[in-house]
């Protein structure tokens, strides 16, 4: 092939054949020529095929380029060489690895003949910039070739010539642009500047000369030469950087600034990109919307507008966009049909959408702020407030605010959470705390509310005062909790300024749809308490509830008492009295989650935490229960009626356990008190019969019965037992007597069990002749196989991660020994009950990782707090299509 063949020319009205070979074009070649046929403004250009590129000693500019030039002086109205309209022109080295660098080779064309020409129209000081960034991109390619030929006083030379090159540059004041075409005529070629030709066509051979001592490959490299056009030259010019659309929302408005009578956007004030004359707009648009659905992201775009004419210069990737603003677009185009429901699932990382259902920073109110970067994720998201260090002052401090209508954002600081500082969490923006990590019971609550959670274990809390680095903050101040998906928490000390999220028009709710329709049958369900949880749940596309822990229905402050009142009571009329109250509380709570729910599955976890934890914590909290019980309303305690902190005190003492985490918990609360789980059963029915009555809605309730550990617990605590002397009623006779009481058919429901237990894993085929499901705790069961606390672990992990003992979170992702026993105890289960309903409910349901194993072993669900909801659904999809790909 001649050389002339090696070159091709290409133009927005003259497309190259869809035939050509384009292997040696390089990736900046091939782009320009793909911009083209786009219809894009794009300038012209001329590209000399790798082939070629490395061997240009015979070029000729009469013989080879001219005519191509005179294209180019057609197009943007100057010409090439000419002293009083001279177009410049700019050669891009296009290798064909993106990883390649070489220097920028612009302003081509500035000779000493031509420089008064073009300073006329951009004025002297711009024209002489031109000429160093030119002299510095050429010098910088012979300091290559001296460093290739190994010749060091010529690097050395080069390098010395670029310093005081780049030191120019970034003067007030610099020489004229002849007097420095002077001062480095001997650094370059021979008659480098004696014409705008000769520079060319030396300016080739020099950078052809590179890629021959570079030893490239035959199509290694191509050479990209276009016209150049400016913003700066007359009043009606201008530059413009734009992205296709709005970076934080998602918006379908262009998001940018132009800049007239400009060059470059460097020390100067844009204006509005959208302000721009109407017709330059609409064509602006345009390019957007071509660029979005060739790259199928949000894209940044430069242009210039020279004569009148709007010029496509570049467009590049950006990393300042937020998950939301992505999944607009790609919606968009899946709606177009540009997209397929595949491709948009396979585009997104399950764990980045917690972005658009979380609070996220302005980047800008923070800037000057003291920070602290680094600590353990528990729920991502940004969140803004005042520290308190306790539930009371926290709580205290909220009511306060809400009855003057001052701010009620507030932040959680404490070492670590437990079930009597739900309540504080559901009321706060955030929690900070020093103990624990993922799974931490600050870090667990927080997801299931949609609150923000970071763990600092270096944090110190003395009094009302912490110390975290370098920053300190008392009860009162303001701090911004960062804490992304991608990049390390940061810790603000000051009031910074959140982006909210909004599910109904973020495009979240359209990609649950799509999720649902590709899961191949698993659903994601949620954990659910109450009936805002339940209707955030269903809102962001939970399948059900798979987790209503019912002892957080017991924290409120017109319950807490009732539930100490029971729990310190010293007869069974006693405790009677009390559950009778917290049965009706119960029964209105039920009720409004099964009528939100509407049908869906409903899972009830009864009563699993140590009764302990409800008594109170600290002296104000005794204070207010001894005023609950003795305040003027006659109420006793114990067979001596005397209502003393001496004789609560003792009852607390006497329920204090040693490791209460395997200790009077669970099911064994309800094997010695089985009337607190009967007041629970019966409350459940009492609101599905309620329902069935009032709205015709027939409820799928699901009794879970917590921390069983073999066949006999359960086959107790279900059917119930006759012994000498007496009988334990169970629950399936307090069923049959509340339809009865209600008049009610009876309706199907159905009890399982959590296995969170190794000896319940291993003695699944017996459980299954009791249980009519299963439910994986997996937070609990991690710990019990492991042997590790998830609240304490994070104080030796890094050792263990150092020596490569453990491999990642375990209460973050599941560990090859739980995963072996949730699937021996699947298949032993289902061994005995083949319809035996198997799901996973923890955290761990919102991982990815834990969501391909849950398909894989054959469960049916996962549930994760309602936020995780949309996460696991997106998961889920990906794991099917994946699978469906094998």
């Amino acid at each position: 092939m001649s050389f002339d063949k090696k070159i091709y020319f290409f133009s927005r009205s003259e497309p190259l054949s869809q035939k050509t070979d384009r292997s040696g074009f390089g990736i900046r070649g091939r782009r320009a020529v793909e911009f083209a046929e786009m219809d894009l403004p794009v300038l012209a250009g001329v590209v000399i095929d790798a082939s070629a590129a490395n061997d240009l000693g015979g070029i000729s500019f009469a013989k080879h380029l001219s005519a191509f030039f005179g294209k180019f002086a057609l197009e943007v109205g100057n010409e090439f060489g000419n002293p009083e309209n001279p177009l410049l022109i700019k050669l891009v080295i296009s290798p064909n690895l993106a990883i390649a660098d070489y220097p920028m080779l612009h302003s081509i064309g500035l000779a000493e003949d031509t420089f008064e020409g073009f300073a006329k129209k951009v004025g002297s000081n711009f024209a002489a910039h031109e000429v160093l960034f030119m002299m510095k991109g050429f010098l910088s390619v012979a300091q290559r070739i001296a460093e290739l030929e190994g010749a060091p006083r010529e690097v050395k030379t080069a390098s010395e010539r670029l310093r005081e090159i780049g030191e120019l540059l970034e003067a007030d004041s610099i020489p004229p642009g002849i007097e420095l075409m002077k001062r480095y005529r001997n650094y370059l070629p021979e008659g480098f500047f004696s014409s705008a030709v000769t520079q060319l066509e030396t300016g080739m051979r020099l950078v052809s000369r590179m890629f021959a001592l570079e030893e490239q490959d035959e199509n290694d490299t191509a050479i990209l030469i276009q016209p150049m056009v400016y913003g700066n030259t007359t009043a009606d010019s201008c530059l413009g950087v734009f992205c296709t659309r709005n970076t934080a929302t998602g918006e379908r408005i262009l998001d940018g600034y132009y800049y007239p009578e400009k060059f470059d956007e460097v020390h100067t004030d844009g204006a509005d990109i959208n302000s721009i004359d109407g017709k330059y707009l609409k064509e602006l648009r345009k390019i957007a919307g071509l660029i979005e659905d060739s790259f199928r992201e949000i894209r940044q775009i430069r242009f210039t507008i020279e004569n009148k004419k709007l010029w496509f210069i570049e467009q590049r990737s950006i990393l300042q966009k937020s998950t939301a603003a992505q999944l607009r677009l790609l919606l968009d185009l899946y709606k177009r049909k540009i997209i397929t429901d595949r491709e948009l699932i396979q585009s997104f990382k399950p764990e980045e959408l917690g972005e658009v259902l979380h609070p996220v920073i302005d980047p800008v109110s923070v800037k000057k702020f003291p920070s602290e970067q680094g600590g353990i994720a528990g729920s991502q998201g940004a969140a803004v407030g005042r520290v308190y260090f306790s539930t009371e002052t926290l709580l205290d401090a909220y009511r306060a605010a809400k009855q003057k209508q001052e701010d009620t954002h507030c932040i959680l600081v404490m070492p670590a959470t437990y079930a009597g500082d739900v309540k504080a969490i559901e009321a706060a923006d955030g929690v900070l705390s020093s103990e624990g990590g993922y799974a931490a019971h600050a870090s667990v609550v927080a997801r299931q509310y949609g609150k923000i959670s970071l763990v600092r274990p270096d944090m110190k809390i003395t009094g009302r005062k912490a110390k975290l680095g370098g920053i300190t903050f008392s009860e009162g101040d303001y701090i911004t909790l960062n804490v992304p998906y991608q990049d390390s928490p940061v810790i603000y000390k000051g009031r910074g300024e959140l982006r909210q999220p909004d599910s109904q028009n973020s495009g979240v709710l359209d990609l649950i749809g799509i999720c649902k329709k590709l899961t191949g049958g698993f659903t994601v369900r949620a954990n659910a308490d109450t009936q805002r949880d339940a209707e955030t749940a269903l809102l962001l596309g939970a399948d059900g509830i798979g987790l209503c822990r019912t002892e957080h229905m017991f924290f409120s402050d017109d319950r807490i008492n009732v539930f100490r009142q029971m729990v310190i009571s010293e007869t069974p009329k006693e405790r009677a009295a009390a559950l009778g109250k917290l049965q009706k509380m119960q029964t209105g709570d039920f009720y409004k989650i099964f009528k939100v729910m509407a049908g869906k599955r409903v899972t009830i976890r009864l009563l699993d935490a140590p009764l302990h934890e409800f008594l109170p914590h600290n002296q104000d909290e005794l204070d207010r229960f001894v005023e609950f019980l003795s305040g003027g309303k006659g109420k006793k305690v114990g067979a001596s009626g005397g209502i003393t902190k001496s004789s609560i005190l003792a009852r607390i003492d006497a329920l204090v356990e040693f490791n209460p985490m395997l200790g009077h918990r669970g099911c064994r609360i309800a094997i010695s008190y089985p009337e607190i789980y009967r007041m629970q059963i019966r409350a459940i029915f009492e609101a599905v019969c309620r329902l069935k009555k009032e709205d015709k809605i027939t409820v799928s309730p699901e009794i879970m019965i917590p921390l069983v550990m073999n066949s006999s617990e359960l086959k107790l605590i279900r059917y119930g037992k006759k012994i000498e002397g007496g009988s334990y009623p169970g629950l399936a006779d307090t069923v049959a007597e509340v339809f009865s009481e209600q008049k009610v058919k009876p309706i199907p429901y159905e009890v399982g069990t959590m296995i969170e237990l190794p000896s319940a894993a291993l003695g699944a085929s017996g459980i299954a002749r009791y249980a009519d499901f299963f439910s994986f705790g997996t937070n609990d069961l991690t710990q019990t196989t492991l042997g590790l606390s998830r609240d304490d672990f994070n104080s030796f992990m890094p050792d263990y991660t150092l020596y490569d003992l453990i491999d990642g979170n375990p209460f973050a992702v599941l560990t090859p020994q739980v995963k072996e026993l949730i699937g021996m105890a699947a298949d032993r289960g289902k061994a005995v009950r083949p319809n035996l309903k198997t799901g996973l409910c923890g955290e761990h349901g919102a991982r990815s990782e834990n969501i391909r194993f849950c398909i894989d072993a054959g469960l049916a669900y996962v549930s994760c707090s309602p936020y995780s909801v949309p996460v696991a659904l997106l998961s889920a999809a990906r794991v099917q299509l994946e699978r469906e790909e094998r």
